[in-house]
């Protein structure tokens, strides 16, 4: 009997050793998606507060994306991180005027992903995202007011479709993503008041709540990874709306640019842990 019991007990020991060192029981690695991207293109902007007319010219973007799978539920969650510095440079319908535009804007999401199993390779992503963004317009020909501060901070939804494919046996990554405000907080003063009556301490009605018929986003990113080596080539499109209405003052700014940019994919593991061949990989995106 007692060697029945030794037995018995030295079967589920090994069992149980052999599920600890399965592939789907062991931590999978989760590599971090890196991409720093250029955009160029087109930019038409309106602000009433420091003129009536449309200011068309370029617009320039360097921009950091992050990505990555969630250690609590890396198949599902997936996060994100967004740094963009844009800056404007416009001119008046009659060419003799120039208006200049700077803003920094840092954006985080969570999203769900959910594979779609008719479709292989093809994953949806949706979730929630938080922004916030700062930066000016200058407009030198005014007198009085010669700039516009921008400053806002807002929470709103996500949505992405990611298709992994090979073309001519080069893997490529297609992805279409959408990200608007639902709600939250931007700065906009009164119709003609003076940045100096505000230094006075006119500060009152100076913060403004945010919602789509007040203060109105969208931005659009169609990309494709080509997957050259151990470094990926992206190129791709974007096109951002924006447009604010707040103590009659209308501001508008639609741009459409070409994105080219890099983006690698690493793993940071550390020394107590080291390398198993036998744990998984799992990827944001890729």
């Amino acid at each position: 009997m007692r060697r029945r019991l030794l037995i018995l007990l030295a079967s589920i020991c090994a069992l149980a050793s052999t599920a600890a060192e399965s592939p789907d029981s062991l931590r999978p690695y989760r590599p971090v998606v890196s991409a720093y991207t250029l955009a160029i293109g087109s930019a038409h902007i309106c602000n009433t507060y420091l003129t009536p007319l449309h200011y068309t010219g370029l617009t320039g973007r360097l921009h950091y994306e992050r990505m990555q799978a969630m250690a609590f539920n890396p198949e599902r969650a997936v996060m994100q991180l967004d740094i963009d510095i844009e800056a404007d440079r416009t001119r008046n319908p009659a060419r003799n005027a120039t208006m200049t535009g700077l803003e920094l804007r840092f954006a985080w999401a969570m999203m769900r992903r959910h594979s779609i199993a008719s479709v292989p390779g093809l994953s949806l992503y949706w979730g929630g995202y938080t922004e916030l963004g700062g930066g000016a317009l200058l407009l030198t020909r005014n007198g009085n007011n010669p700039a516009q501060a921008i400053g806002a901070w807002a929470i709103g939804a996500t949505g992405a479709a990611v298709f992994n494919t090979t073309i001519s046996r080069l893997p490529v990554t297609f992805r279409y993503q959408a990200r608007m405000p639902l709600t939250g907080a931007f700065f906009s003063p009164d119709y003609g008041e003076l940045y100096y009556e505000i230094y006075l301490g006119n500060r009152s009605g100076l913060v403004h709540a945010a919602w789509p018929g007040s203060y109105f986003r969208i931005d659009n990113l169609l990309t494709a990874d080509l997957h050259l080596g151990n470094t990926v080539l992206r190129v791709g499109y974007t096109c951002d709306i924006f447009s604010s209405k707040c103590n009659n003052i209308v501001s508008r700014d639609i741009s459409h640019s070409f994105v080219l940019g890099v983006a690698t994919e690493w793993l940071s593991i550390g020394r107590s842990r080291g390398i198993d061949s036998h744990a998984r990989i799992i990827s944001a995106i890729y």
